[in-house]
């Protein structure tokens, strides 16, 4: 078990790691001022006030306009935790052609970029704000072109902690003022304070990302997500930007891809038990209480070991099985069973992706908390503009 919500089955162990070291290492990241570490503890103060909460908690409808860290976090949470969430959230998260329709017109706009200054936010913005709409932003407190606009409109304003960038904002702020706008519990979802009291955890983290440098140091870059929940497709977004651009530095890191599963057996599948070999892999299951059932009646004898069967226990077999060629082909993984689908076990995936992630980038020597090439782009796009 990684926790009591996560059964985990690691990468195997090699030998050859240091994992002493790789301890001391981790150890060290918690001995220094860490804005986004705080953010994943339970006494991290909220940029936002109760009263703010319970002034919007009465509408139904939030569209949420904002691009990559800004709104991949909520994603993964409204996602996620979707059964136990009765409001409708919209995400505006890319630049469309066709305009979304929004069924419910008495809506509250929720902004969230950093900067402010995000091409694609400011746009949508000014495409989905209405006159007389009510609207929250999230963004920095700096003259920056969305606090401009949040005054203008007389929003509300929540200003996004500096020091936290996008992609490692979800338990700041920045996802759990929508959360608790959902009716969740943000201190159900900061879980570091027990995690680093948790042996099993802090050794199995490390002894994976020890088997992750390996991976690297013998050229295999791609980290390959199987993914048999289709709830958790977003939380694979978040850790594909989380992973890419944390790590994507001085021709170093790893490309995060994730495979839909089991609909993927039917077409790279094929590539990954019989072509190159420089991927590694990690799966991901989330057992469903209520699974579709089969129609008994309707299945022909020929394929009777399917009555009395969901869709969970089919999908399960099938992980199973594939793990098991996986093993025989000598192919590198590892497991996530998801027992429990609730805050504090979303909560403790948030903390183990993000540790892991900070620790792999301090272990290649690469800062996980820029991202420097991406903002070529962002002034090319300016100067064609202009």
């Amino acid at each position: 078990m990684l926790t009591s919500g996560i059964y985990f089955k690691n990468f195997k162990k090699n030998k050859k790691i240091n994992y002493s070291k790789l301890r001391k290492i981790f150890l060290s990241i918690f001995s220094e001022k860490n804005y986004v570490l705080d953010s994943l503890k339970k006494n991290y103060k909220d940029n936002f006030s109760k009263k703010l909460i319970n002034k919007y908690k009465k509408y139904s409808t939030f569209k949420v306009i904002g691009m990559g860290g800004s709104t991949l976090g909520t994603q993964t949470i409204y996602e996620f935790l979707k059964d136990n969430i009765k409001k409708d959230f919209v995400f505006i998260d890319n630049l469309r052609q066709k305009k979304l329709k929004i069924k419910n017109k008495k809506s509250v706009n929720l902004v969230v970029s950093k900067s402010g200054n995000t091409i694609e936010t400011v746009v949508n913005s000014n495409i989905y704000i209405k006159r007389g709409d009510s609207n929250i932003f999230i963004t920095e407190n700096k003259n920056n072109y969305l606090l401009k606009l949040a005054n203008n409109l007389k929003a509300e304003i929540v200003h996004h902690n500096n020091y936290i960038g996008g992609r490692y904002s979800v338990l700041s702020e920045v996802g759990m003022l929508p959360a608790e706008l959902m009716g969740l519990n943000p201190n159900k979802f900061r879980q570091l304070n027990l995690l680093i009291k948790n042996k099993e955890f802090i050794n199995n983290l490390i002894s994976g990302v020890g088997s992750t440098l390996n991976y690297i140091k013998n050229k295999k870059y791609n980290s390959i997500i199987l993914n048999y929940d289709e709830k958790s497709e977003n939380l694979f977004k978040w850790y594909q930007q989380l992973v890419a651009e944390s790590l994507g530095k001085k021709s170093k890191g790893l490309l995060p891809i994730v495979s839909n599963m089991p609909k993927d057996n039917h077409s790279v599948m094929q590539l990954y038990l019989d072509g190159f070999k420089n991927n590694f892999y990690t799966f991901f299951f989330t057992n469903e209480l209520n699974s579709e059932s089969l129609k008994n009646s309707q299945i022909l004898s020929s394929q009777k070991y399917l009555r009395g069967k969901n869709l969970s226990n089919i999908m399960y077999a099938q992980k199973i099985a594939t793990e098991k060629v996986f093993y025989k082909k000598n192919l590198p993984f590892r497991s996530f069973e998801i027992k429990k689908r609730n805050e504090k076990t979303l909560g403790e995936l948030f903390c183990f992706f993000i540790l892991e992630t900070i620790l792999i980038g301090k272990l290649l020597n690469v800062n996980p908390y820029d991202q420097p090439a991406v903002e070529l782009i962002k002034k090319e796009t300016k100067k064609i503009l202009i």
